[in-house]
């Protein structure tokens, strides 16, 4: 395993871990907590060499579906004030998920050396 991939995991399990915290005040923070949760985890596991290459590949399947699925029928950034809220919000999480998602495919691509799904 790439040791430049192992201290980016661990980097990202850290904003994970941050991006699950300041959810606190969201409506669905629950939903946000398991999200980013679990991709802290995720990369805790790839960090530590214990990441199953079939839990990347699933996770990155999840994270990238649930990124088409968010994504706003019209994006219009990031910044609140340059468009529909609601756009912007989803537009945010969307983001997210797609940072997410393709963290888990450089896990998966990471984990392929000698495992099979």
């Amino acid at each position: 395993m790439n040791k430049f991939l192992r201290i980016l995991a661990f980097v990202f399990a850290a904003l994970f871990l941050y991006a699950a915290v300041v959810q606190y005040n969201d409506p669905d923070a629950i939903k946000w907590y398991a999200i980013y949760g679990t991709a802290a985890l995720a990369s805790l596991l790839f960090g530590f060499g214990k990441l199953r290459l079939m839990w990347a590949v699933i996770l990155a399947v999840f994270y990238l579906g649930l990124t088409f699925y968010t994504w706003p029928e019209k994006f219009e950034g990031v910044t609140i004030g340059e468009g529909d809220i609601v756009n912007i919000e989803r537009g945010r999480e969307a983001l997210g998920l797609l940072i997410s998602g393709i963290m888990m495919v450089l896990y998966a691509l990471g984990s392929r050396k000698g495992q099979t799904l």
